[in-house]
């Protein structure tokens, strides 16, 4: 799924299709107005709001279709995480001020300069600041907010979420629905360097 401007960023940006391979080590940006989603081999579905900013950071594979190990930052911007068929232990999300680690799991992530907001809406998440104060997201609703104001980090937790992804998923058709992998193109059989793609509808 992509809509208008999505680019790779590079030392030139670079538009990307849908169907196009998304790799390690590469950092994808959504325009203003702009949407995409993204399934990874393991089919984890990433959605980016607009304006946008994600990096696939690190990514090593168990097998075909899982991963041992994937780490993704997400430095500005709105997401919806779903996890795919990877253990879910594998997963590392990260934003600016927070590390989330994920038991399976649908989570909204916003990520702003000196806040970030992780809102759970399925199964059940940690969410840590990089000095290691967590809280446990179990319940759906359940949210972390994480502000950095004077050089001080701090997270609460709340089940009334100031913001979720929602508003994006009515905006763009397609934008949150969920695809495995192999559904995702029939033109393409995953690779094993090929980390994940973006989707079409």
């Amino acid at each position: 799924m992509i809509q208008n401007e999505v680019v790779r960023v590079t030392a030139t940006t670079t538009p990307i299709n849908v169907g196009d391979s998304m790799l390690r080590d590469e950092t994808v940006r959504t325009g203003a107005g702009s949407a995409a989603r993204f399934v990874m081999a393991d089919s984890t579905n990433l959605s980016l709001g607009p304006g946008a900013t994600l990096k696939l950071d690190r990514t090593v594979f168990n097998d075909e279709h899982s991963y041992r190990d994937v780490a993704i930052r997400m430095t500005t911007g709105a997401f919806r995480f779903v996890t795919g068929h990877s253990e879910k232990t594998a997963y590392k999300i990260t934003t600016p001020l927070a590390t989330i680690g994920v038991r399976g799991t649908t989570l909204d992530i916003l990520s702003q300069r000196g806040r970030s907001v992780v809102v759970l809406q399925d199964g059940a998440a940690s969410v840590c600041t990089t000095s290691l104060q967590c809280v446990q997201l179990t319940q759906p609703g359940d949210t972390a907010v994480i502000v950095s104001a004077g050089g001080r980090v701090s997270i609460t937790k709340t089940n009334t979420p100031p913001w979720t992804f929602a508003a994006n998923c009515a905006a763009s058709a397609g934008l949150c629905s969920v695809n495995q992998y192999a559904g995702a193109s029939p033109t393409i059989t995953p690779a094993v360097q090929d980390d994940g793609m973006l989707c079409g509808q």
